[in-house]
Parts: C-alpha cells; structure tokens; sequence
C-alpha cells in the first residue's frame, strides 16, 4: 500500500485543554492501514497513548473523536463517529458511536480525529470551526440539562454546527453519563459522559465546511447510488423507517427474550399496550443521521413527554422490565434521560435493581416494580449525586457489592445488561461476558441468528463460541468503518468494494475478516494489559442458576457448565489460552 490513501484527510488534531493549546499532525497511516478508521483505528491509538492503570476520570486519560475513510462521502449509513476513552464505569477500553451529522462535520472540518488531553481549570467548551480552534466560556451552561444547554448554543451558532454536550450527570462525574448530539443522538455507554465532564468541558461545538477527496469521484458515486436502491432504501430495510428499532419489541417478546422485572424471566402479554404501534401514533416527525438513506428516527410527543424514539433498549428497560407498561412514562424516561445525560440502559437496569433489592427486602431503596414517577425522578436524583440517587449512580456492580444483591446485579465489568434475556438466546450470555466494554449487544449479536432467523438453535453450547467470533469480526469491521448497524445487508464483499473504491487502493473480502479479527484482539489488549483475563468474563448468578418461568423460553437456564464451555470454545477461536489471555507474539503482531 502507498504512504497515504485518499478517503482519509491525514490530518488530527491535538487539543490540549490545560495549556489552552492545540497542534496538528499527520494521521498515523500504519495505524490506518491495519485498523482502517473509527472503531479499530481509535483503539489502536488508545493502546499507544493511554498508559496502564491511569484514572479514567483523570487528566491523563484522553477522549477521542474518530472518524473513517467513508465518513463525509455519500456512502449510505456511514455518517457516525466513534467517541473513545478508558471507561470510568469499567476500567476498560470504551468506544461508543454517535449518530447524527457531528462526524461528517469533523471530517469537513479537515480532520480524522480530534483527541482531548489534560484538563480545563474552569467550566468551558470547544469550539472547533474548520482550521480555527477556540476556547469558549461555559460558565452559565454547567448545571444545565443537556437539552437546554444545545439549545443556547444552537440559537447562538446556527445549524450549520453539530453540539456534543454533557448533562448534569457528566458534570458530577456519574459511571453511566452519556454524550448527547443533535438533541437525540448518545454515545451512550461506559460513562464517556464522564470522561467529558472530568476534563470541565459541557460541550463541543463543531463546524466543518471542506470535502473528502476519493478516488475516481464519478464512478464511485455512480457505484454508491447503485448501492443506495439495490441493497438499502429496499424491503428489507424498510421497517427501520416504518418502525425503527420499536420492531425489536414484538420479535423479542415472540422470541423468549423480552426481560421481565429485571430480567427475573421474560415475555409479557400486554405488549401491546406500548409496542411500536401504539408509540407511532404520537409521532410529529421523522430525522435521518448524515449519509442516510433510512431514517430511523421518530420524533415523539406524548402529553408533556417528547423524545427522538424511544429506541427499543429504552422502552424494554423503562417498560417490561421495570414492571411499566404506560407509553407516556416510558417516553418520558427517555427525555429525561437524555437530558440528564445518563445512558437509558445503565440508568434503567440499576434503578431496577433497586425496585428487586426493595421488593426482596434486602435493602429498601424506596422503590418498587411499576412506579414510573418515582423511576423517572429517581434519573434526576442519579445524575445530580443526591439523595437515594447518590448509592444508585454507583452502577449496579458497585451498589450491589455495598447492600448485597449481587446475584441478580445484571452486569459484566460493571456495565449492565442491554434488554435481550440470555438464557432464551445462549450465545448472548458469551456475547456480553466477553465484550471489550462489558455487557453489549453491539460487539456480536446472536439474537438475530438463534432468535428472529432462527438459523441457530438457541438453547445449546455447541458451536457457539464461533458463531459469537463471527458476529463480532463482523461488528468489528463494520464500526471501523463507521457504518451504522440498519444497513442490514451490507457483507463484506460490499465492504472491500467500498474501500477500494474510496482510497483507490485495493481491499478484499479476505483483508475485512483480517482486520476485524485485529480490531477484536487489540482492544483485548487493551484490557489484558489493564490486569483482565477469564475472571472478568462472566454472567450474574441468576443467568447460571434461575430457570425462566414464563414464554417461549420457559424452562431455560444456561448451566455454569454450558458457560463454561461455550467461553472455552471463543478463546480457542481466538487464539487465547484457557484463561482468555493473549500470547506476546499475537499482541506484538497487532502493533
């Protein structure tokens, strides 16, 4: 391959926020070749610049804003950025991806990447205008809700410019503090919130007005709008756009998977009472991120509550789960939320933990399943750091290890369990123990094989740590480069046609397997060198002990043994030994 490609802008920058400085330098093209951009390419500068053992919510760790090669082109789905740090919430390497328009306008800014370091000594924001980076006063939008706080700085910058910003609960420095953008849009998980909030910055606002350079510009868009009819905007797809991710909640509840009062078992007869049906009659607007050919959102309005979605992590975790089946309540979870700053998933699961402990009468956190007041102000005592909210912002790992209810703390590494039952989907249980981030169903996702295709059969240990490596090397490229997860279609043989067609130089099917392998090991690495192995690869007791009682999954509990097994078979396909750690000369040929 040749020193630089096109697709890329060759260029990050450096902002130094304790000095108020900034610099700029060439994108490390060697990075880029072996982890191409996003996703891969922010871990790998991660590992070469985040020494072990640091405080994630101190100065030294860092945040970085990645793009890809496709990011700025018309490429359909490929409009997201990557937001990376280490995690506060677990210790590990964290990446989220963010939707809307902010990423394509870093890219027109003329940059890659932008990455955060130090600290600023008094509440501000960034400004970043193409070539001009400024340091802004943010002294009257601290203690602002996030919403509010885009508000101001939209009316005073124009739409020409994307807001990241941070609510209450990224200020206080809360484990599951998210980044908002574009009012709707989170990178949600692992309190990257935090990690903006620990270096005093509310905001970034950023403005780019350049282009990307591809190759062969004619021939490529042509190929591009090809691909848009053909394996895009077509039936398949078209329920993101009817529905959006609310279809999820008849196919899980069909399914066996659908969580019931904090995953206690699963399935609920009365999902129709809130299901996408239902929310969709309240809709007053449609939205598509950059680079969109689908438009999944749903701009809602229900009685006061008003949200882009809700997607459907947050109807399951403010709904079914929590033991609620008022649509209004569970759209108004959703906003309030947002504009607290805190990740749906993190802040639901651990206020539902607590409805368990105080139902069981281990620890009476003064609320109970189906109080969906209470739920919601118990957002705003979490986020602000007060009150019943001060234990709850712990997150569930570090709350049940004070008051006791471990077993049923749904949790790996201390991020809590997105809303898909494991024991009615096996594979998941190995999805979420060893995700680099802690429990997620965006690094693999066998739901979509054992449950709603069914081209798996779900309650079985065999083969399943291939079908979770399969799913995660396609996760793992598919982020690097940036595109979004409705684009369900896209292979790899797409993958390579676009890169090639993009940079001008010549990718395969075979190199996207290549560095989607890559992408999974190095953020391993990561964690191995932050003291993780098999240990920290686990589910809670309930998954390995409790039999579900209800739905098409009745009866099914995944046994220690069953787990055991499958884990074993992922680390052999991986090329890890049998306590999930890497060998030097794997890691060595990842740098």
């Amino acid at each position: 391959m040749e020193k630089t490609m096109l697709g890329y802008q060759n260029k990050v920058v450096r902002i130094d926020l304790t000095k108020k400085g900034v610099s700029f330098e060439p994108l490390r093209m060697d990075f880029a070749k072996k982890y191409v951009g996003s996703k891969g390419l922010a871990i790998r500068y991660m590992y070469e610049e985040l020494k072990p053992g640091i405080d994630p919510l101190g100065p030294e760790n860092k945040l970085f804003l990645t793009t890809g090669p496709l990011t700025g082109t018309p490429v359909p789905c490929s409009g997201k950025l990557s937001v990376a740090a280490k995690s506060p919430a677990t210790g590990t390497m964290n990446d989220c991806s963010i939707g809307g328009h902010v990423g394509i306008r870093l890219k027109f800014a003329g940059y890659d990447m932008a990455i955060f370091e130090g600290k600023l000594s008094e509440p501000g924001y960034v400004l970043i205008d193409d070539g001009k980076i400024r340091f802004m006063d943010a002294k009257d939008l601290w203690g602002l809700g996030s919403h509010e706080a885009e508000k101001i700085l939209a009316q005073k910058y124009g739409p020409e410019f994307s807001i990241m910003s941070i609510g209450p609960a990224g200020e206080n420095l809360g484990v599951m503090a998210c980044i908002n953008c574009d009012y709707y849009r989170q990178a949600g998980r692992g309190g990257i919130g935090a990690v903006m909030g620990s270096k005093n910055m509310k905001a970034i606002v950023i403005r780019g007005t350049g282009g990307v350079k591809v190759n062969d510009i004619e021939n490529t868009t042509n190929r591009i709008i090809e691909l848009l009819r053909e394996s895009v905007v077509n039936d398949d797809n078209q329920y993101i756009f009817d529905d959006g991710t609310t279809a999820f909640l008849e196919a899980c509840n069909d399914g066996g998977i659908l969580p019931w009062k904090n995953f206690s078992d699963t399935t609920d007869e009365k999902w129709t009472e809130y299901n996408g049906d239902v929310l969709k009659q309240y809709r007053v607007g449609k939205r598509g991120c950059g680079s969109c050919g689908l438009g999944c959102g749903n701009f809602l309005k229900i009685g006061d509550a008003i949200c882009e979605g809700p997607e459907y992590e947050s109807i399951a975790v403010a709904g079914p789960n929590a033991g609620i089946r008022d649509p209004e309540k569970i759209v108004k979870f959703n906003e309030v939320a947002d504009d607290m700053g805190l990740d749906t998933i993190s802040a639901g699961d651990t206020i539902i933990w607590a409805m368990e402990m105080t139902e069981k009468g281990i620890h009476d956190f003064g609320i109970k399943f189906g109080e969906a007041d209470k739920m919601i102000e118990y957002l705003k005592l979490m986020a602000r750091n007060e009150g019943v909210g001060k234990d709850l912002a712990l997150g569930t790992k570090r709350a049940s290890e004070k008051y006791g209810g471990t077993e049923f703390a749904m949790q790996v590494k201390g991020l809590e369990f997105p809303q898909y039952e494991p024991r009615g989907s096996w594979a998941t249980s190995v999805a979420y123990a060893v995700s680099d981030r802690g429990a997620c169903h965006m690094r693999a996702y066998p739901p979509n094989m054992e449950v709603f295709e069914a081209a798996a059969p779900p309650y079985t240990a065999e083969n399943k740590g291939q079908l979770v490596y399969d799913l995660a090397e396609y996760n793992a490229i598919k982020f690097s480069l940036c595109i979004c997860d409705f684009w369900g279609t896209l292979d790899y043989d797409i993958m390579a046609e676009l890169l090639t067609m993009v940079t001008g130089v010549e990718w395969t099917t075979e190199d996207m397997s290549t560095v989607g392998r890559r992408v999974i090991n190095i953020g391993r690495a990561f964690n191995q060198r932050e003291g993780f192995d098999r240990r920290h690869d686990t589910v809670p007791k309930r998954i390995v002990t409790e039999a579900l009682q209800n739905g098409p999954a009745k009866g099914q509990v995944i046994p220690q043994e069953a787990f055991d097994d499958m884990l074993s078979q992922y680390y052999k396909v991986m090329g890890w030994d049998e306590n999930g750690k890497m060998p030097e000369d794997l890691i060595a040929s990842l740098l």
